[in-house]
């Protein structure tokens, strides 16, 4: 069993920076792929962005030159480093972890974002 813990969401205003934290825990492979999703209110869940044990990214286009995702596999941690925020990323984030055949979801954090 796998567990995901994301920190570091909140209130920010328009144009402001976030940085969130996921860090997993239990049996974690070396070889996996950890991610961020939102779920806007109303919306469906999306893929923000995903990185490979490898240093592999893939992003979301609406967030492509303003948000950063990384990890460090010593501490199983990933993290989604949000700059320029916009009233449209106020969503639900999600961390998720995928090896094998099995993915883990965090609880979510909420990202808030005034204009």
């Amino acid at each position: 069993q796998v567990r995901l813990v994301e920190s570091g969401g909140g209130l920010v205003q328009a144009g402001g920076s976030l940085r969130l934290s996921c860090a997993a825990s239990g049996s974690v492979s070396s070889i996996n792929i950890m991610g961020w999703y939102r779920q806007p209110p109303g919306k469906q869940r999306e893929l923000v962005a995903a990185i490979s044990s490898g240093g592999s990214t893939n992003y979301a286009e609406s967030v492509k030159g303003r948000f950063t995702i990384s990890r460090d596999n010593a501490k199983n941690t990933v993290y989604l480093q949000m700059n320029s925020l916009k009233p449209e990323d106020t969503a639900v984030y999600y961390c998720k972890l995928w090896q094998a055949l099995q993915n883990y979801w965090g609880q979510g954090t909420q990202v808030t974002v005034s204009s």
